[in-house]
Protein backbone atom coordinates (compact mmCIF):
# COMPACT_ATOMS: atom_id res chain seq x y z
CA UNK A 1 0.00 0.00 0.00
CA UNK A 2 1.14 3.53 -0.81
CA UNK A 3 0.94 5.67 2.34
CA UNK A 4 -0.26 9.11 1.30
CA UNK A 5 -0.61 12.44 3.08
CA UNK A 6 -2.33 15.63 1.99
CA UNK A 7 -1.03 18.95 3.33
CA UNK A 8 -3.86 21.46 2.99
CA UNK A 9 -6.68 18.95 2.73
CA UNK A 10 -9.60 21.32 3.25
CA UNK A 11 -9.18 23.53 0.18
CA UNK A 12 -11.08 22.54 -2.95
CA UNK A 13 -8.13 20.75 -4.56
CA UNK A 14 -7.27 18.98 -1.30
CA UNK A 15 -10.84 17.78 -0.84
CA UNK A 16 -11.12 16.48 -4.41
CA UNK A 17 -7.75 14.78 -3.95
CA UNK A 18 -8.94 13.14 -0.72
CA UNK A 19 -11.98 11.82 -2.56
CA UNK A 20 -9.90 10.27 -5.34
CA UNK A 21 -7.36 8.73 -2.95
CA UNK A 22 -10.06 7.34 -0.64
CA UNK A 23 -11.30 5.18 -3.53
CA UNK A 24 -7.80 4.09 -4.60
CA UNK A 25 -7.27 0.51 -3.42
CA UNK A 26 -3.48 0.85 -3.54
CA UNK A 27 -3.48 3.87 -1.19
CA UNK A 28 -3.79 4.34 2.55
CA UNK A 29 -4.31 7.93 3.66
CA UNK A 30 -2.10 8.38 6.74
CA UNK A 31 -2.42 12.11 7.29
CA UNK A 32 -4.63 15.05 6.39
CA UNK A 33 -3.63 18.51 7.59
CA UNK A 34 -5.43 21.82 7.82
CA UNK A 35 -4.29 25.18 9.13
CA UNK A 36 -7.87 26.31 9.81
CA UNK A 37 -9.52 23.11 11.01
CA UNK A 38 -6.83 21.12 12.87
CA UNK A 39 -8.42 18.89 15.52
CA UNK A 40 -11.71 18.57 13.67
CA UNK A 41 -12.74 15.61 11.55
CA UNK A 42 -12.38 15.97 7.81
CA UNK A 43 -15.93 14.65 7.43
CA UNK A 44 -17.23 17.45 9.64
CA UNK A 45 -15.87 19.99 7.16
CA UNK A 46 -16.96 18.10 4.04
CA UNK A 47 -20.02 16.15 5.09
CA UNK A 48 -20.09 14.12 1.87
CA UNK A 49 -17.21 12.15 3.46
CA UNK A 50 -19.29 10.95 6.46
CA UNK A 51 -18.52 7.27 6.98
CA UNK A 52 -15.85 7.42 4.27
CA UNK A 53 -13.06 9.59 5.65
CA UNK A 54 -13.75 10.33 9.33
CA UNK A 55 -10.12 11.34 9.89
CA UNK A 56 -8.98 13.95 12.38
CA UNK A 57 -7.16 16.82 10.71
CA UNK A 58 -3.60 17.40 11.93
CA UNK A 59 -1.38 20.43 12.31
CA UNK A 60 1.00 20.96 9.41
CA UNK A 61 4.36 19.34 10.22
CA UNK A 62 5.82 18.26 6.90
CA UNK A 63 9.05 16.78 8.32
CA UNK A 64 7.15 14.62 10.82
CA UNK A 65 4.67 13.48 8.18
CA UNK A 66 7.46 12.69 5.71
CA UNK A 67 8.65 9.93 8.06
CA UNK A 68 5.39 8.01 7.78
CA UNK A 69 4.24 8.78 4.23
CA UNK A 70 5.48 7.39 0.93
CA UNK A 71 4.10 10.42 -0.88
CA UNK A 72 3.05 13.86 0.29
CA UNK A 73 0.66 15.98 -1.73
CA UNK A 74 0.96 19.71 -1.09
CA UNK A 75 -2.32 21.52 -1.75
CA UNK A 76 -1.19 24.93 -0.57
CA UNK A 77 -1.18 28.52 -1.86
CA UNK A 78 1.98 29.62 -3.66
CA UNK A 79 4.90 30.76 -1.55
CA UNK A 80 4.49 28.13 1.18
CA UNK A 81 5.84 24.91 -0.33
CA UNK A 82 9.25 26.39 -1.13
CA UNK A 83 9.73 27.02 2.59
CA UNK A 84 8.58 23.55 3.61
CA UNK A 85 10.35 21.20 1.20
CA UNK A 86 14.05 20.44 1.49
CA UNK A 87 16.48 17.65 0.71
CA UNK A 88 15.89 15.93 4.05
CA UNK A 89 12.17 15.62 3.36
CA UNK A 90 12.84 14.38 -0.18
CA UNK A 91 15.15 11.70 1.25
CA UNK A 92 12.19 10.43 3.30
CA UNK A 93 9.34 10.62 0.82
CA UNK A 94 8.16 11.65 -2.63
CA UNK A 95 6.44 15.03 -2.99
CA UNK A 96 3.80 16.20 -5.46
CA UNK A 97 3.21 19.94 -5.20
CA UNK A 98 -0.15 21.12 -6.53
CA UNK A 99 0.95 24.72 -6.03
CA UNK A 100 3.20 26.88 -8.19
CA UNK A 101 6.47 26.89 -6.26
CA UNK A 102 8.37 24.32 -8.33
CA UNK A 103 6.83 24.81 -11.77
CA UNK A 104 9.11 27.57 -13.04
CA UNK A 105 12.75 26.71 -13.56
CA UNK A 106 14.09 30.24 -13.04
CA UNK A 107 13.97 31.65 -9.51
CA UNK A 108 13.89 35.23 -10.80
CA UNK A 109 10.96 34.52 -13.10
CA UNK A 110 9.02 32.96 -10.22
CA UNK A 111 9.71 35.88 -7.89
CA UNK A 112 8.77 38.43 -10.57
CA UNK A 113 5.41 36.86 -11.36
CA UNK A 114 4.46 35.65 -7.88
CA UNK A 115 5.80 38.63 -5.92
CA UNK A 116 7.34 36.47 -3.21
CA UNK A 117 10.74 35.00 -2.41
CA UNK A 118 11.52 31.42 -3.40
CA UNK A 119 13.08 29.67 -0.40
CA UNK A 120 14.39 26.46 -1.99
CA UNK A 121 15.79 27.42 -5.38
CA UNK A 122 18.36 24.62 -5.08
CA UNK A 123 15.53 22.14 -5.73
CA UNK A 124 14.21 23.73 -8.93
CA UNK A 125 16.52 21.73 -11.22
CA UNK A 126 15.39 18.48 -9.58
CA UNK A 127 11.67 19.19 -9.87
CA UNK A 128 9.89 17.48 -12.76
CA UNK A 129 6.99 19.24 -14.42
CA UNK A 130 4.12 16.80 -14.03
CA UNK A 131 2.26 17.09 -17.32
CA UNK A 132 1.80 13.36 -17.63
CA UNK A 133 1.22 13.02 -21.36
CA UNK A 134 4.41 14.90 -22.21
CA UNK A 135 6.77 14.16 -19.30
CA UNK A 136 5.89 10.58 -18.38
CA UNK A 137 9.43 9.17 -18.55
CA UNK A 138 10.85 11.89 -16.29
CA UNK A 139 7.97 11.53 -13.83
CA UNK A 140 8.70 7.82 -13.36
CA UNK A 141 11.96 8.53 -11.55
CA UNK A 142 11.06 11.82 -9.87
CA UNK A 143 11.09 12.51 -6.14
CA UNK A 144 9.62 16.03 -6.54
CA UNK A 145 6.86 16.69 -9.07
CA UNK A 146 5.45 20.12 -9.83
CA UNK A 147 1.81 19.52 -10.69
CA UNK A 148 0.85 21.88 -13.54
CA UNK A 149 -1.57 24.76 -13.15
CA UNK A 150 -5.13 24.29 -14.37
CA UNK A 151 -4.98 26.87 -17.17
CA UNK A 152 -1.51 25.64 -18.11
CA UNK A 153 -2.68 22.03 -18.37
CA UNK A 154 -5.54 22.88 -20.72
CA UNK A 155 -3.49 25.33 -22.78
CA UNK A 156 -0.38 23.20 -23.25
CA UNK A 157 -2.29 20.03 -24.11
CA UNK A 158 -4.34 21.96 -26.67
CA UNK A 159 -1.40 23.64 -28.44
CA UNK A 160 1.66 21.40 -27.95
CA UNK A 161 1.32 18.95 -30.87
CA UNK A 162 1.36 21.71 -33.51
CA UNK A 163 4.32 23.45 -31.88
CA UNK A 164 6.21 20.17 -31.55
CA UNK A 165 5.78 19.53 -35.26
CA UNK A 166 6.83 23.07 -36.22
CA UNK A 167 3.49 23.85 -37.84
CA UNK A 168 2.65 27.14 -36.10
CA UNK A 169 4.39 30.42 -35.34
CA UNK A 170 5.75 30.13 -31.78
CA UNK A 171 5.48 33.91 -31.34
CA UNK A 172 1.91 34.34 -32.54
CA UNK A 173 -0.22 32.30 -30.13
CA UNK A 174 -3.41 33.71 -28.65
CA UNK A 175 -5.02 31.75 -25.82
CA UNK A 176 -8.45 32.77 -24.58
CA UNK A 177 -9.41 30.74 -21.48
CA UNK A 178 -12.52 30.63 -19.34
CA UNK A 179 -12.81 29.07 -15.88
CA UNK A 180 -15.40 28.40 -13.20
CA UNK A 181 -15.12 30.12 -9.83
CA UNK A 182 -13.64 27.12 -7.98
CA UNK A 183 -10.35 28.04 -9.64
CA UNK A 184 -10.14 30.96 -7.20
CA UNK A 185 -10.08 28.58 -4.22
CA UNK A 186 -12.28 28.30 -1.15
CA UNK A 187 -11.21 31.51 0.57
CA UNK A 188 -13.58 34.46 0.66
CA UNK A 189 -13.08 37.08 -2.01
CA UNK A 190 -15.48 39.79 -3.12
CA UNK A 191 -14.92 39.03 -6.80
CA UNK A 192 -16.18 35.46 -6.44
CA UNK A 193 -19.21 36.15 -4.25
CA UNK A 194 -22.39 34.91 -5.90
CA UNK A 195 -23.89 38.38 -6.35
CA UNK A 196 -20.65 39.71 -7.80
CA UNK A 197 -20.05 37.08 -10.49
CA UNK A 198 -23.45 35.56 -11.28
CA UNK A 199 -25.01 36.59 -14.61
CA UNK A 200 -21.71 38.10 -15.73
CA UNK A 201 -18.45 37.23 -17.46
CA UNK A 202 -15.22 39.14 -17.08
CA UNK A 203 -11.60 39.01 -18.10
CA UNK A 204 -9.11 39.30 -15.26
CA UNK A 205 -5.36 39.63 -14.76
CA UNK A 206 -5.07 40.79 -18.37
CA UNK A 207 -1.48 40.43 -19.62
CA UNK A 208 -0.41 39.51 -16.08
CA UNK A 209 -1.76 36.05 -15.18
CA UNK A 210 0.83 33.88 -13.41
CA UNK A 211 0.23 30.85 -15.61
CA UNK A 212 1.59 32.80 -18.60
CA UNK A 213 5.31 32.10 -17.97
CA UNK A 214 4.49 28.49 -17.08
CA UNK A 215 2.73 27.94 -20.41
CA UNK A 216 5.51 29.68 -22.32
CA UNK A 217 8.22 27.73 -20.50
CA UNK A 218 6.72 24.32 -21.18
CA UNK A 219 5.74 25.02 -24.77
CA UNK A 220 9.32 26.23 -25.33
CA UNK A 221 10.71 23.00 -23.86
CA UNK A 222 8.39 20.85 -25.96
CA UNK A 223 9.07 22.68 -29.23
CA UNK A 224 12.70 23.63 -28.55
CA UNK A 225 11.77 27.18 -29.60
CA UNK A 226 11.26 30.32 -27.55
CA UNK A 227 7.50 30.72 -27.31
CA UNK A 228 5.52 33.90 -26.71
CA UNK A 229 1.79 33.92 -26.00
CA UNK A 230 -1.07 36.29 -25.38
CA UNK A 231 -3.01 34.67 -22.54
CA UNK A 232 -6.27 36.08 -21.23
CA UNK A 233 -8.34 34.26 -18.56
CA UNK A 234 -12.03 34.91 -17.96
CA UNK A 235 -14.26 34.14 -14.99
CA UNK A 236 -17.48 32.31 -15.86
CA UNK A 237 -20.39 31.99 -13.37
CA UNK A 238 -20.16 28.21 -13.01
CA UNK A 239 -18.55 26.06 -10.34
CA UNK A 240 -15.93 24.13 -12.31
CA UNK A 241 -14.40 23.63 -15.68
CA UNK A 242 -11.99 25.30 -18.10
CA UNK A 243 -12.40 25.91 -21.81
CA UNK A 244 -9.39 27.05 -23.82
CA UNK A 245 -9.73 28.60 -27.27
CA UNK A 246 -6.34 28.91 -28.99
CA UNK A 247 -5.79 30.97 -32.14
CA UNK A 248 -2.71 29.84 -34.05
CA UNK A 249 -0.89 31.00 -37.18
CA UNK A 250 0.43 28.22 -39.46
CA UNK A 251 3.87 28.70 -40.98
CA UNK A 252 2.89 27.04 -44.26
CA UNK A 253 -0.18 25.78 -46.07
CA UNK A 254 -1.56 22.74 -44.30
CA UNK A 255 -4.91 20.99 -44.61
CA UNK A 256 -7.29 20.32 -41.75
CA UNK A 257 -6.84 16.57 -42.23
CA UNK A 258 -3.08 16.96 -41.86
CA UNK A 259 -3.60 19.04 -38.72
CA UNK A 260 -5.92 16.43 -37.21
CA UNK A 261 -3.42 13.67 -37.99
CA UNK A 262 -0.78 15.51 -35.96
CA UNK A 263 -3.04 15.46 -32.89
CA UNK A 264 -3.78 11.78 -33.45
CA UNK A 265 -0.06 11.05 -33.69
CA UNK A 266 0.54 12.40 -30.19
CA UNK A 267 -2.71 11.59 -28.46
CA UNK A 268 -4.26 8.47 -30.00
CA UNK A 269 -2.76 6.29 -27.25
CA UNK A 270 -3.35 8.74 -24.41
CA UNK A 271 -6.27 7.45 -22.36
CA UNK A 272 -7.13 10.78 -20.75
CA UNK A 273 -7.10 12.83 -23.93
CA UNK A 274 -10.14 12.48 -26.12
CA UNK A 275 -9.62 13.96 -29.58
CA UNK A 276 -13.13 14.63 -30.81
CA UNK A 277 -14.41 13.69 -34.24
CA UNK A 278 -15.80 15.88 -36.98
CA UNK A 279 -16.99 19.31 -35.90
CA UNK A 280 -17.71 18.41 -32.27
CA UNK A 281 -16.54 21.27 -30.06
CA UNK A 282 -15.25 20.47 -26.54
CA UNK A 283 -17.63 21.40 -23.73
CA UNK A 284 -16.81 21.62 -20.04
CA UNK A 285 -19.96 19.70 -19.08
CA UNK A 286 -18.57 16.49 -20.61
CA UNK A 287 -15.40 16.62 -18.48
CA UNK A 288 -16.72 17.77 -15.07
CA UNK A 289 -15.70 15.34 -12.34
CA UNK A 290 -13.39 13.42 -14.69
CA UNK A 291 -9.68 13.35 -15.51
CA UNK A 292 -10.32 13.69 -19.24
CA UNK A 293 -9.24 16.49 -21.55
CA UNK A 294 -11.38 16.90 -24.68
CA UNK A 295 -9.71 18.51 -27.70
CA UNK A 296 -10.66 19.38 -31.25
CA UNK A 297 -9.17 21.58 -33.92
CA UNK A 298 -10.54 23.63 -36.81
CA UNK A 299 -9.14 25.71 -39.65
CA UNK A 300 -10.52 29.06 -40.74
CA UNK A 301 -9.75 29.10 -44.48
CA UNK A 302 -10.77 32.76 -44.72
CA UNK A 303 -8.12 34.01 -42.25
CA UNK A 304 -5.77 31.04 -42.53
CA UNK A 305 -5.71 30.59 -38.76
CA UNK A 306 -5.95 27.29 -36.90
CA UNK A 307 -8.39 27.33 -33.97
CA UNK A 308 -7.94 24.66 -31.30
CA UNK A 309 -10.18 24.00 -28.30
CA UNK A 310 -9.54 22.11 -25.06
CA UNK A 311 -11.83 21.42 -22.10
CA UNK A 312 -11.01 20.03 -18.66
CA UNK A 313 -12.26 20.00 -15.08
CA UNK A 314 -9.95 22.49 -13.35
CA UNK A 315 -10.08 20.53 -10.06
CA UNK A 316 -9.44 17.09 -11.56
CA UNK A 317 -7.28 17.04 -14.71
CA UNK A 318 -6.29 20.61 -13.82
CA UNK A 319 -5.22 19.72 -10.27
CA UNK A 320 -6.02 16.67 -8.11
CA UNK A 321 -6.69 14.08 -10.80
CA UNK A 322 -3.44 14.90 -12.56
CA UNK A 323 -1.67 14.72 -9.18
CA UNK A 324 -2.95 11.16 -8.68
CA UNK A 325 -2.03 10.32 -12.27
CA UNK A 326 1.49 11.52 -11.43
CA UNK A 327 1.52 9.38 -8.28
CA UNK A 328 0.46 6.31 -10.24
CA UNK A 329 3.31 6.86 -12.68
CA UNK A 330 5.85 7.46 -9.90
CA UNK A 331 4.90 4.22 -8.14
CA UNK A 332 4.72 2.18 -11.35
CA UNK A 333 1.05 1.25 -11.07
CA UNK A 334 -1.75 1.53 -13.60
CA UNK A 335 -1.84 5.19 -14.60
CA UNK A 336 -5.63 5.09 -14.81
CA UNK A 337 -6.13 3.74 -11.26
CA UNK A 338 -8.95 5.56 -9.43
CA UNK A 339 -9.27 8.05 -12.30
CA UNK A 340 -11.76 6.51 -14.69
CA UNK A 341 -14.85 8.32 -13.43
CA UNK A 342 -17.28 9.38 -16.14
CA UNK A 343 -18.12 13.08 -16.13
CA UNK A 344 -20.99 14.01 -13.80
CA UNK A 345 -24.04 14.87 -15.88
CA UNK A 346 -26.61 16.25 -15.48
Amino acid sequence: MIKAAIIGATGYSGAVLAGILSSHNDVEIVSLTSKSYAGKKFSDIYKNFKGILDVELEEQDVLKISKKADVIFLALPHGIASGEINKEILSNTKVIDLGADFRLKEKDVYETWYKTQHLSADLLDNAVYGLCEWEREKIKNASLVANPGCYATASILTVAPLLKEGVIDANDIIIDAKSGVSGAGRGLDLGTHYCECSESIKAYKVASHRHTPEIEQELSFISNKNTLINFTPHLIPMKRGILVSAYLKPLFNISLDEIKNIYKKYYQNEHFIRFLSGTDVPETRWTIGSNFCDINVFKDDRTGRIIAFGAIDNLVKGASGQAVQNMNIMFNIDEKKSLENVAVFP
